[in-house]
């Protein structure tokens, strides 16, 4: 789920519901395909699976607020599945996609390449962790940091991307080695990112986003790596475009308070 709270929460029941923890165990066997894929050499289905896993993602927390079978236990079980396919998972496949290569530039950039991969893998966690001690959202149109679904997709999208292109070469080690270590201080940064919570399949919503959503699915459709890693990666720098035109405003005193987010 990985989404804002609201101000003031109901008690969460103590029971077990079938349908919303049957897609999270989804999710968390996508993220687990995916590790065992990218030991195995298969890159490409590996990103997949994990993307798949971040849709899985999103439709469990929304599923379980429409049957009203939201409970502590699934709260709990989805954080857990989070880290797995969200947070290890991602490090993982992109260390043995390219990071690990590394080494072939001597055993610094060896020890570079893992730890680069672990700072992803430690970011998750401590993102994963501030948002579940956190019962209230200053905005609840915004996230406080890169959620890590996206984050995992901008991992993902890369390596099949990648996968796809034939990348080769030390431009590559180098972008993974970006990309990681990138997107593991977004995740953990105060930057406000667009949570999408006010889209809501009861409510009604904006023409544009009837025009927009099928004209995304076309492009995905085109050439679903290169689209994917393209919104993964404006969605990333999102945040800071964000953080500085809100900077900028409040200098020039032209700032609300309602247009307030958490990082500012």
């Amino acid at each position: 789920m990985d989404e804002p709270s609201e101000r003031t929460e109901r008690p969460r029941r103590r029971g077990i519901y079938l349908l919303p923890n049957l897609l999270t165990t989804g999710s968390l066997f996508a993220g687990f395909y995916g590790i065992i894929a990218s030991i195995d050499g298969r890159y490409e289905p590996a990103a997949i699976a994990i993307i798949i896993a971040g849709v899985l993602d999103g439709l469990d927390g929304r599923l379980a607020r429409l049957t009203h079978t939201e409970s502590e236990f699934g709260k709990q079980y989805d954080s857990l599945s989070d880290m797995v396919s969200f947070g290890l998972a991602p490090a993982v496949v992109v260390y043995q996609w390219g990071l690990v290569r590394l080494a072939e530039y001597g055993w610094i950039w060896a020890k570079l390449g893992w730890l680069a991969a672990f700072v992803y893998a430690v970011a998750a966690a401590l993102r994963l962790a501030r948002f579940n001690v956190r019962t209230w959202s200053t905005d609840r149109r915004f996230f406080e940091g890169l959620p890590s679904p996206a984050a995992a997709g901008l991992m993902m999208s890369m390596v099949w991307l990648g996968t796809d292109l034939g990348w080769r070469g030390g431009y590559t080690l180098v972008l993974a080695l970006v990309v990681a270590v990138a997107a593991g201080g977004l995740m953990v940064s105060r930057f406000s990112y667009y949570s999408f919570k006010e889209v809501h399949p009861r409510g009604r919503i904006s023409f544009k986003y009837v025009f927009v959503v099928p004209l995304t699915l076309v492009l995905v459709a085109m050439n679903p790596p290169m689209v994917l890693f393209s919104i993964g990666v404006i969605f990333a720098l999102s945040g800071p475009g964000l953080g500085l035109w809100r900077r900028r405003r409040r200098r020039s005193g032209r700032l609300s308070r309602h247009e307030e987010t958490p990082e500012g």
